[in-house]
């Protein structure tokens, strides 16, 4: 019995530590993109996506991500912070998938090479999807997950990928105007993000399963 709730509270210390990990990624984006949101217009200019610059200034494939041009934009993206940060406390999301949204992050922004007319981009919209995806794949894969978690799991990663696949992302323009946001979309990033969530998450999983077999 000792052994039992010894491995419980283990366990329960562990969960902790892991939604604090990805609660701190979530408090990290929130953070950095309001205090871009006061930054003047030069130093904005320079945080900004611009393909033609991805290789030489590599920072804008971080910074971009904080940036964004109108206060419906910048509300929205920090309610989706504060809603994805619950769901990975809820989940008891790990390091490695805390890791994962962070590697997803600049690989998000890099995505966009895919289109060189989208000549500039901001905003955290598609690292907020990359998170999501990471989180979908941490509730699947989590060995301690019940049936129900992979359930809830499955059923937000349906919802992502039909929600991207709605906004058709592949096809039209790469910028969109959406009524009541201000500014114009650019939809492609929702799919790199999800496509980059995924592929950070399967990565971080195949270097941490590396990592025990080389230590066993």
């Amino acid at each position: 019995m000792a052994r039992r709730l010894r491995l419980t509270s283990d366990a329960m210390r562990a969960g902790a530590v892991a939604g604090r990990a990805w609660m701190w990624v979530a408090l990290v984006l929130a953070a950095g993109a309001s205090l871009a949101w006061a930054q003047p217009p030069d130093v904005q200019a320079a945080m900004e996506w611009r393909p033609e610059l991805a290789w030489r200034e590599p920072w804008r494939a971080i910074t971009a991500a904080l940036l964004h041009w109108s206060p419906q934009h910048l509300i929205a993206n920090l309610a989706g912070c504060a809603v994805l940060g619950l769901l990975g406390l809820a989940a008891r999301l790990s390091p490695r998938d805390a890791a994962a949204w962070l590697l997803a992050w600049p690989l998000t922004q890099f995505g966009l090479l895919a289109e060189p007319h989208l000549t500039r981009y901001g905003g955290l919209s598609g690292v907020l999807h990359a998170g999501v995806a990471v989180a979908v794949v941490g509730m699947i894969r989590r060995r301690d997950a019940h049936g129900r978690e992979r359930v809830i799991g499955l059923l937000i990663g349906l919802g992502l990928i039909v929600k991207v696949a709605a906004e058709r992302p592949l096809s039209g323009p790469p910028l969109r105007h959406w009524d009541g946001w201000g500014i114009a979309i650019a939809p492609l990033a929702h799919l790199t993000g999800l496509v980059a969530g995924v592929c950070a998450a399967l990565l971080c999983a195949l270097a941490a399963q590396a990592w025990a077999r080389r230590r066993a």
